[in-house]
């Protein structure tokens, strides 16, 4: 069995987590996380070579501003993961181009994916793929969402549902923060891209709520956030009348994000407060992350996708739940599994020559169905319901 060089950019808790699966299920020979902290990239070495039980990670100093260093850094890799902020992206693309290795990121702006997709001929020529916006969602929730429209002979609508939760949600807040607060705010900003009667239409953010039941957490709050589908909608247009993405909170917290985004506090535009200019964002940051932000998270990821067409010549419902836990064994939180491992997957089939070469979306880049052959195959558990 061929054995694989891979590159975790960027040390933090998907990154590291990530590299943990790799180090399992991805043949790897060696995982060379870098981070702008060395510190931070030798402690995430470390964590996966004493879970894992081999020396198969190191850690180094990484500046991915650096251009000249990062191609060095690149050098001999087969797949690189970036796990440092999206606007970093498409140079990092640029970089893996350059030496030749594929790349996996975890996204995080449709825009900057679309200047990545747009490089496929440079990157059928250097026999490479390109996949951005892994993770959970995008990532894991799309996968999801082709698998539901695999298990139908006709696909007409798909709904996702998922979220990210406290197993024990203290108020008012019923809330701990698992990602970056500015990626938080970001997807309850601004609008999503749906398919409604078929037409790609924008929708507000938080601007259409609805509870549903999903065991074991029962009544959740589901409304409209942004950035969650990637690229989907528009491969999807000509497919599908209708295809949305909401996510999942415990009752009554949308009720007070909704009122600091009317309040704007969600503004990157400076405002003049007692002759002082003020980021109203930057304000609301420092408030709220340290009243959801803890070190000791316990969490559980729900994600439900229900479609609806027809299957053996009838109307079908086809309902597939997905629920992951907090692992006291590893330590990892049900968001760094599902985001982490979800990229770790797409780099192993691409590590293997799985996914052709080129620039290609996360829905389009591998079967669903095989995808989650994997996802189980890590004791991450779904079921599949028909109606």
């Amino acid at each position: 069995m061929n054995e694989f060089t891979y590159a975790v950019l960027g040390a933090g808790r998907q990154g590291t987590s990530a590299g943990y699966d790799l180090a399992r299920f991805g043949s790897a020979n060696k995982i060379i996380f870098g981070d702008i902290q060395e510190t931070s990239a030798r402690e995430s070495a470390e964590r996966i070579n004493e879970l894992i039980g081999r020396e198969v990670a190191v850690g180094r100093k990484l500046d991915v501003s650096d251009r000249a260093a990062l191609d060095r850094f690149l050098s001999g890799v087969d797949v690189a993961l970036s796990a440092v902020p999206y606007y970093f992206n498409l140079e990092i693309t640029k970089a893996c181009l350059a030496v030749g290795a594929c790349m996996c990121d975890m996204g995080g702006h449709t825009g900057v994916v679309r200047q990545q997709l747009a490089l496929d001929s440079q990157a059928k020529e250097a026999g490479i793929s390109i996949v951005p916006d892994c993770g959970m969602g995008p990532g894991l929730n799309v996968t999801m969402a082709m698998y539901a429209v695999e298990l139908l002979d006709e696909a007409r609508a798909v709904h996702i549902f998922d979220g990210g939760l406290p197993q024990e949600p203290i108020p008012p807040w019923n809330y701990q923060a698992t990602f970056h607060i500015n990626g938080l705010t970001n997807e309850l900003d601004g609008q999503a891209t749906f398919l409604r009667n078929g037409a790609l239409t924008p929708v507000d953010t938080l601007s259409e709520p609805e509870y549903i039941d999903f065991p074991p957490l029962g009544r959740l709050e589901a409304d409209i956030t942004s950035g969650g589908m990637s690229t989907s909608p528009w491969t999807l247009e000509g497919q599908l009348q209708d295809y949305t993405n909401k996510t999942l909170r415990y009752p009554g917290h949308f009720e007070w994000l909704r009122a600091f985004k009317e309040l704007g506090l969600f503004s990157e535009e400076p405002i003049e407060v007692n002759g002082e200019l003020v980021v109203p964002r930057e304000v609301y940051h420092t408030l709220l992350e340290p009243k959801i932000r803890v070190e000791d998270i316990r969490d559980i990821c729900v994600m439900r996708v229900v479609g609806f067409g027809r299957k053996d010549g009838k109307e079908t419902t086809v309902t597939v739940d997905l629920v992951d836990r907090y692992d006291p064994e590893t330590g990892f939180t049900a968001m760094e599994r599902l985001t982490g491992w979800h990229c770790a997957i797409m780099m192993g089939f691409q590590a293997r020559g799985e996914v052709p070469p080129g620039g290609v979306s996360v829905e389009n880049a591998v079967p669903a169905a095989k995808f989650m052959d994997a996802i189980r195959k890590r004791g991450i558990h779904f079921d599949v319901y028909y109606q």
